[in-house]
């Protein structure tokens, strides 16, 4: 008998991706569990349509609201997907052969390498590629950590990489993508100073050299180049990503330093 799986999603008005979604990673579960946070256009007829089950819960923090859906799952195994990560014909395939065979329960997880996507055009260079996700693991063995940015699955267990990909349509644009960055770089920078101990990364000096030395890698050592006028721009807007960390982190500092003087 086959191990069975629960796909769960949380989502919020996510009426672009989400039908295609759950459509490219239906006939793998066994249940499709979709957490809904107030969503005002088609996304939950879109989900009930497909059979899923809707559950309204109210907006916790990205790990807080995935680890609630996840609770919510009756498989033994969860496939946790982001509601804009598609599976391709290729990785469903290979998923197909992978739970059909003894070798599946050798590992705890599986992380899905992952295409970006900026509107319809793929991403393969410039360090955007292949971002491997753990998202395919043992219900119990693994949970969302908490972080205030790209929150991630915990898991102490064996994990393996799969051999294909899914597609991420998360941006429609590129000013989506620059919009994206500057949230998660104040994000980030509140992250480092709750965590203390940031006096290097908040240091002139790396803020001199760190944005230079990531549009350097990212353009030239990884291939952003390749990608023409558009990995230029990614390029440009990712090492922008890094110094507006590093400003807002400075930010944060010295508004401490005035309140204690």
């Amino acid at each position: 008998m086959l191990p069975t799986i629960s796909l769960v999603i949380v989502a919020q008005n996510e009426e672009r991706t989400l039908g295609a979604v759950i459509d490219a990673a239906k006939e793998l579960v066994c249940e499709i569990i979709v957490v809904d946070s107030g969503s005002t256009d088609s996304t939950i007829a879109i989900a009930t349509d497909r059979g899923a089950k809707v559950i309204h819960q109210d907006w916790l923090g990205y790990a807080r609201q995935k680890n609630f859906a996840i609770d919510l799952a009756a498989g033994e195994w969860i496939l946790s997907l982001d509601a804009d990560e598609i599976l391709t014909p290729p990785l469903v395939q290979e998923l197909k052969a992978l739970i059909s065979s003894p070798d599946f329960a050798r590992y705890d997880g599986y992380k899905i390498p992952r295409v970006l996507y900026i509107g319809e055009t793929p991403i393969f260079h410039g360090g955007f590629y292949p971002d491997a996700q753990l998202r395919l693991f043992k219900k119990g063995s693994g949970r969302w950590g908490e972080r205030l940015v790209h929150e991630a699955i915990k898991m102490d267990g064996p994990k393996a990489v799969l051999k294909n990909h899914m597609d991420h349509y998360s941006y429609k644009t590129v000013d989506d993508f620059a919009a994206a960055m500057d949230k998660y770089a104040r994000r980030s920078a509140r992250e480092f100073y709750q965590r203390g101990k940031y006096q290097w990364r908040a240091h002139p000096i790396n803020l001199l050299l760190h944005p230079l030395w990531t549009f350097l890698q990212r353009y030239f050592l990884r291939g952003g180049i390749l990608d023409g006028r558009l990995g230029l721009r990614l390029a440009v807007i990712y090492s922008d990503y890094v110094r507006k960390k590093i400003v807002y982190l400075r930010e944060l500092a010295r508004d401490k330093q005035a309140d204690c003087s």
